[in-house]
């Protein structure tokens, strides 16, 4: 590893660009005479909770990559980063904002900057103190040659994902990183007053985990005292740079929190407000209705000014709202979705905010948005193929900056009656589009509600089946879909799509690709094959674009982790399938080999979590419309002599409310809608499907219920969780694949690594249902990565099998360090 200090600090300023012209990144999607408009009314009470920061052309994942390619500097890479901050807060200064976020940019993850700024560097990376550079940083983020990555897994209910901190109690919290303030002071430089945000010290210790070899039983809550004096350091430093406002980000606060958790906040809270005193203080919670409990102790904190709520997804909030509110308090209210695309109803809005008004009086509402508008699209301004009518019931994270403001505005009885008018207008048109409806769809959806859909044979009868028909050796090995996306292979994609290249030499190209794909696995002994995936985009947009009631945009990214920017579809109307989607491919592939290939889709719960969604009806009646569609392409592809289809449900997690009372109803139209796929198939046919990233040990029984063959998990990464489960008696009679090594990271674990890593699984799984496989998809990785993982992984599973051959099986199981003593 290199030297940190010869490294640039994660926190460098880029002040520099102060002298430069103003960035056009994001050229203003409003008409000159409303920029004007909202620039005379700055003064409006006007607040976003947090920006997009990528860019509106992914310029911040080009530059990253760069970088961690070799191919560009840390300044360069610093360069870029600068760029965009400027050009975002430019862009809400002109759009008439008064309430600007800083420190909500990242390199990687607000979560990691967060454990950079309190020093709490897991101690394998080598981190001997002083501010925390891009070499220390990114080991953390995505490992290096010599460790591991962080664990990674889903933010709340969203697709975003954070990297956990591992915290123990020898954790040393010092001051480390100064982005926070350098990033305040690099605003107030441009003439922009901003709020700094913060993760909040006891939601971030609430989102971390206890660190490899500290028992589970500890209480991160007792590292609250150790941590809170860095805290203090940062907002010293800010009030010292001329911070009149910070935000401290709660939204553990919408969780089902016990007592003691609650207390936590009013003990922190209470301990920072001599530091806080001076400053305006606003908490900001998001993603869900507020409990009551946790209600009543926001109300009660201490040196608090403001406290913000969503209430687009926390709209039983209001109803606390009006049964009471600390008077003098300002309410940040989130009208403005944070997390969907779709234009707001702003006379609808207005209504809210006029009630929410008379209780909390004029001069303490401001307008926000629910959340930050990280979880949205940049700009519809770059959206120019979009069809003119779906077009007109958007918004992006542009456009939502300058519903923010209007809404501010006709607050204050300053509405501008033209942007009023024409929002109403999109309104009234998408409710009686006949883009959007289709009456077939909707009774065959209907109808689905009287049969739980369940294959008739039970799943150890059909494994029986399906090994006498596929033939395979314990310990079967396979990968999870995707193979490595070349340049060459996505610049073949897009001259097809821009029409450079003929359907002719596009198949040719694809055919050669799957063929390069297919023989790689052979050589390398792999069992159950797949085809690699090259004619596909996205997991999600590339069926989205063979459904009906679906629209796409051309730079619609967002972020879901580090430089990895998803681009989801538009649900606009309902969903059927005009004709076979990936029969075609999967069959070339199955004519290429003798092994089992495997059909590859996206299950329905995926491709509802993780595109922008229709609001006029609800989720659970799109995702029975778009399981119907699914189940004739499972149905297809059996007919078409595929044995093994995998279904993948990556995001049935992610989906799952976040307060306890609603979770079974979600679990229950989601795996209902999982089994309509394949309720229909053979028994011989094994149907397989995928999840990643989560924590799965809360909805294990959930997971049963989906009745799959075959269930591949998410393991490595984050540190064999997923076993804990199993270790405390939980029976699991289907197949399942555990992640044998991390597909996130460039490291290439060794073969001995990976026997440890499954010796540990079958320590608490049967060998006969063990599956060998990566955690995830391989899109994102090198093949001078692949290659080598694979074959590890493939020479792991062979040594095992001949250890198990030369085992007594009543010996296999007595215990982990039995089975462990039997197989060194």
């Amino acid at each position: 590893m290199r030297h940190i200090s010869a490294l640039p600090s994660l926190a460098a300023s880029s002040l520099a660009i102060v002298s430069r012209p103003s960035s056009s990144l994001f050229p203003s999607p409003a008409t000159n005479r409303l920029v004007r408009f909202h620039f005379r009314l700055r003064t409006m009470a006007s607040h976003i909770v947090g920006y997009p920061r990528m860019g509106p052309k992914r310029e911040l994942k080009f530059s990253l990559e760069s970088f961690w390619d070799g191919k560009s500097s840390a300044e360069e890479l610093q360069k870029v980063a600068a760029d965009l901050r400027s050009s975002i807060w430019k862009q809400m200064a002109d759009a008439g904002i008064k309430y600007i976020p800083s420190n909500t940019f990242s390199y990687y993850d607000q979560v990691l900057d967060t454990t950079a700024m309190v020093g709490a560097v897991p101690h394998r990376y080598g981190w001997n103190g002083g501010e925390i550079g891009f070499d220390v940083y990114f080991s953390m983020a995505r490992g290096n040659a010599s460790v591991p990555a962080m664990e990674m897994t889903k933010w709340f209910d969203t697709n975003y994902h954070y990297i956990v901190p591992e915290l123990g109690p020898d954790v040393k919290f010092s001051y480390a990183s100064h982005k926070a303030v350098n990033e305040f002071k690099e605003a107030k430089a441009l003439g922009i007053e901003t709020i700094p945000v913060l993760v909040g010290p006891v939601s971030y210790l609430l989102l971390s985990k206890p660190a490899k070899g500290i028992e589970k039983s500890f209480s991160l809550l007792s590292l609250v005292e150790n941590i809170l004096p860095v805290y203090k350091e940062v907002v010293a430093e800010l009030k010292s740079a001329g911070a009149s406002w910070i935000q401290f980000d709660e939204p553990t606060l919408v969780m089902d929190l016990e007592s003691h958790k609650l207390q936590a906040f009013t003990h922190a809270y209470s301990e920072l407000e001599s530091s806080l005193s001076g400053l305006n203080v606003v908490i900001e919670t998001y993603f869900a209705d507020v409990p009551v409990e946790a209600y009543k102790t926001l109300m009660a904190l201490k040196g608090v000014t403001g406290f913000g709520f969503d209430l687009v997804r926390g709209t039983r909030t209001l109803d606390l709202i009006k049964s009471g509110f600390p008077s003098g308090k300002h309410l940040f209210a989130g009208v403005v979705d944070g997390r969907n695309i779709w234009a707001n109803d702003l006379a609808a809005s207005l209504n809210t905010l006029q009630a929410l008004e008379g209780i909390v009086g004029k001069e303490k509402i401001v307008v926000s948005t629910s959340c930050s508008l990280l979880h949205t699209a940049v700009d519809l301004v770059y959206e120019t193929k979009l069809d003119k009518e779906i077009k007109s019931w958007l918004a992006f994270a542009a456009q939502k900056v300058d519903e923010v403001n209007a809404l501010a505005n006709a607050l204050s009885g300053e509405k501008d009656e033209a942007f009023f008018s024409a929002n109403a207008a999109a309104h009234a048109s998408r409710k009686s589009s006949p883009q959007v409806t289709n009456e077939a769809v909707q009774k065959a959806a209907t109808a689905l509600m009287g049969s739980d859909h369940r294959r008739a044979t039970n799943v150890s009868a059909r494994l029986d089946a399906q090994r006498k028909k596929l033939n395979l050796p314990i310990l079967p090995t396979t990968t999870l879909g995707s193979f490595p996306q070349t340049m060459e292979l996505r610049k073949v994609r897009r001259e097809y799509k821009a029409r450079k290249i003929s359907e002719d030499e596009y198949v040719k190209a694809i055919e050669e690709e799957i063929n390069k794909v297919v023989k790689l696995q052979e050589e390398l002994d792999i069992d159950i094959l797949v085809h690699g995936e090259p004619e596909r985009n996205d997991m999600v947009e590339y069926f989205g674009e063979q459904l009906s009631g679906f629209a796409f945009t051309v730079n619609g990214w967002v972020q879901s982790y580090g430089s990895r920017c998803v681009k989801p579809p538009i649900i606009y109307g309902d969903v059927s399938r005009p004709e076979a989607m990936t029969v075609f491919w999967s069959s070339m592939a199955q004519s290429m080999t003798s092994r089992p290939m495997k059909g590859m889709l996206t299950g329905p719960v995926t491709i509802l979590n993780w595109s922008f969604v229709r609001n006029d009806q609800p989720r659970f009646e799109t995702c029975y419309q778009i399981a119907l569609a699914i189940k004739n392409e499972v149905e297809d592809l059996e007919k078409a002599g595929i044995n093994v289809i995998q279904i993948d449900e990556a995001a049935l997690r992610e989906g799952l409310p976040l307060r306890k009372s609603e979770q079974a109803f979600y679990l229950d139209w989601a795996v209902h809608s999982f089994r309509i796929t394949n309720c229909g198939v053979k028994d011989t046919s094994q149907i397989h499907t995928h999840m990643c990233y989560s924590n799965f040990n809360d909805i294990i029984h959930s997971i049963i219920d989906m009745d799959a063959d075959v269930i591949s998990i998410e393991n490595s990464r984050s540190d064999e969780k997923l076993l804990s489960v199993f270790r405390e008696g939980v029976k699991y009679g289907a197949g399942i694949g555990p992640g044998v090594y991390d597909i996130h990271s460039p490291r290439i674990p060794s073969m001995e690594e990976i026997a440890d890593r499954v010796k540990k699984m079958l320590a608490v799984l049967e060998s006969n249902i063990l599956w060998v496989n990566p955690d995830c998809g391989l899109k994102t990785r090198k093949y001078g990565e692949v290659k080598p993982a694979l074959s590890n992984m493939v020479a792991a599973a062979k040594l095992l099998r001949t250890q198990l051959a030369s085992t007594n099986p009543a010996d296999i199981k007595p215990s982990f360090k039995g089975c462990m003593d039997k197989m060194i």
